[in-house]
């Protein structure tokens, strides 16, 4: 792909994302989203750490999932893509170094990962019962375009990353390890708020046992891992062995 196609390509979809973190953060402060974005705000999801609340005559504070530390962490890796991109116009590949080994290793063992699991995971709890993710009543108050914003185009976008250029990999010991690290970060966040509140972030964690709990993030880490995986090889399958490290692999 030419650099300047590149480039005008990581600007677009940071500022996408940017749209995004700030209509999320606005929204946030409209009558519907002080309802949702209660206890806490906004910055407690996977999909910036998101916890949403609902107030419900009926049925009283339901808690399901916006789609917001995903989205932040598009908006952190293409903000670094941009940034590799210009100073390497400017200043040439070697001046750099750290911070395309940065951008590399965000995308590589965090954003690809995460991504494809946001989409796959969502969707598939949305298809076999939505109300253990997204209750109905969130039609009501969230747009529907929000709802694939957060949940849908963030596939083909890491997808178009994977063709756009090549990257490097970790060893799977370092990337396997941030990304159990980030897994890690998010679940104590999640249990930390449960302690607090006493509520979960999604709907499904309050049908499970404690014991159903753990191994439901034991296996999404495994899925996880297995998605980062499958990022390594698509990238090899484009790109060859033309980034991979000089070292061999673990």
């Amino acid at each position: 792909m030419p650099k300047t196609f590149t480039c005008m390509y990581h600007i677009l979809v940071l500022n996408w994302f940017i749209f995004l973190n700030l209509y999320i953060s606005q929204f946030g402060k409209s009558k519907d989203g002080s309802k949702i974005f209660a206890n806490g705000g906004q910055w407690k999801y996977l999909t910036i750490l998101n916890m949403l609340y609902i107030k419900n005559t009926s049925t009283g504070f339901v808690l399901v999932r916006d789609g917001v530390f995903h989205q932040l962490l598009q908006a952190i890796f293409y903000g670094v893509a941009c940034l590799d991109d210009v100073l390497k116009r400017i200043s040439g590949r070697k001046d750099i170094k750290f911070l395309t080994a940065f951008r590399d290793l965000l995308f590589t063992a965090l954003a690809f990962p995460v991504s494809t699991f946001v989409f796959l995971g969502f969707w598939t709890l949305f298809h076999y019962n939505r109300e253990l993710i997204y209750p109905k009543v969130l039609d009501d108050i969230l747009p529907v375009w929000l709802n694939h914003a957060m949940h849908t185009s963030i596939l083909p976008v890491s997808l178009v990353e994977v063709i756009l250029r090549p990257y490097h990999y970790p060893s799977k010991k370092i990337g396997l390890s941030l990304l159990a690290a980030s897994a890690l970060a998010y679940i104590s966040r999640v249990l930390w708020h449960h302690t607090k509140t006493g509520t979960w972030v999604y709907p499904v964690f309050e049908k499970l046992s404690p014991l159903g709990l753990a191994t439901f993030f034991f296996l999404s880490y495994i899925f996880t891992a297995n998605l980062y995986l499958l990022g390594e090889k698509l990238n090899h399958w484009k790109w060859g062995d033309m980034m991979q490290p000089q070292k061999k692999r673990k």
